[in-house]
């Protein structure tokens, strides 16, 4: 037993008995009449059943069950930057978070298609509690990360997914996925948690942690989606938390979301890649100052990334206008787009109730706040 055993996927030696552990299970079996409707003799199962590595359960059956999901459920995905990532080269990939599954699924879509080294991916554990989930994530080459932790313990499960990264990237040439902050934005402000990279950092032997970024490639991700599947579920967190209230998940929420965003309507969805930090960590580096002085400066050069590639959407401007009452970006959309985000509005939540309506409306537009205030401080030091 390794030190990585209680949060690694699988090993490929490993896969196939995990495999046959789930093929029988009726949730795998919709998936895979979901992703592949014409087969209607089973042979998706034999396949797999045949299946031996990581790599090929995710080329064979989960980016098949993706390309359908985009089919039903979106008006495509468009991405920008690609171009700038080399072959058989191993990136850190810190995206801003919207959907469980989809985030990271769309990206390694997009690896696989062009031909570059796909991504070990953080998830929550709480999210793989099921052990159907558990096993799912664990061949799609998911690596958990342990939440509800303090003290001494969230210390340890801090250490050891630092090292399991730091042994991806460095060692395995394996890309890593993970979010710019702990679970998903709910309030569309997309901003990294320094705790995160505070973590990334453990596992740094140099008594200058900071180095560590010198050795990776880092690589800020922006994932826009023109309706967000599960902007509903989201609001009673953002009340709560508007409120100063302790919010409470209800038993099978994360299930629901996780769900939700599989099957909700996304209409158009933007990936964009938003260069590799090699040039602003040097710059970085050469500043004086404590270590937690300079992961707060990556922490804004990773948000401004982030929200300079984020691919604002007629719902992001209508929202905005909406939110301050103006008519600042009605350049941006059209009435008939207009129409459909009320309407959205109307069948997502009480349009009577303004906290529910002034938290939908800014988990909208926030992005174009930040990108504002990106063209304010890039005026500023011009």
């Amino acid at each position: 037993m390794t030190k990585f055993d209680q949060i690694r996927p699988f090993y490929d030696a490993e896969a196939n008995a995990a495999i046959l552990e789930i093929v029988n299970n009726p949730m795998l079996i919709a998936m895979m009449e979901f992703s592949f409707p014409e087969d209607k003799t089973g042979q998706w199962k034999e396949l797999m059943k045949r299946t031996h590595s990581l790599r090929d359960f995710q080329i064979n059956f989960i980016y098949p069950g993706l390309m359908k999901v985009l089919e039903r459920s979106s008006d495509g995905l468009s991405t920008s930057g690609f171009e700038i990532l080399e072959p058989n080269t191993a990136y850190l990939f810190i995206s801003n978070h919207r959907d469980i599954i989809l985030d990271t699924s769309l990206l390694n879509a997009c690896l696989y298609e062009k031909g570059l080294v796909m991504t070990t991916s953080a998830i929550g554990d709480n999210l793989i509690k099921k052990p159907f989930l558990k096993t799912l994530s664990r061949l799609n080459r998911n690596f958990a990360i342990r939440r509800g932790l303090k003290g001494r313990e969230l210390l340890e499960s801090s250490q050891i997914a630092s090292e399991y990264i730091s042994n991806s990237l460095l060692h395995e040439n394996r890309s890593v996925w993970i979010a710019q902050r702990e679970g998903r934005t709910k309030d569309g402000n997309d901003v990294t948690q320094k705790g995160v990279l505070r973590m990334l950092t453990l596992a740094e032997k140099d008594a200058d942690a900071f180095q560590y970024f010198k050795k990776i490639k880092v690589v800020p991700v922006s994932i826009s989606y023109e309706y967000d599947p599960t902007d509903k579920l989201k609001i009673p967190q953002l009340i709560a938390k508007a409120r100063d209230e302790k919010y409470i998940k209800s038993e099978n929420e994360d299930f629901l979301n996780l769900m939700r965003g599989i099957i909700g309507t996304k209409k158009r969805i933007h990936l964009s890649i938003n260069g590799v930090l090699d040039k602003e960590i040097d710059e970085i580096d050469q500043k004086d100052g404590s270590l937690s002085d300079k992961l707060s400066d990556l922490a804004t050069v990773i948000d401004q990334k982030i929200w300079d590639g984020y691919r604002l959407w007629p719902s992001n401007f209508i929202a905005h206008d909406m939110l301050h009452q103006k008519n600042e970006f009605a350049e941006e959309y059209n009435r008939e787009e207009k129409e459909a985000f009320e309407k959205r509005i109307e069948e997502k939540i009480d349009s009577k109730n303004p906290e529910e309506v002034h938290n939908y409306l800014a988990m909208y537009a926030n992005p174009v706040s930040n990108k504002k205030q990106l063209s304010t401080t890039s005026s500023a030091g011009s």
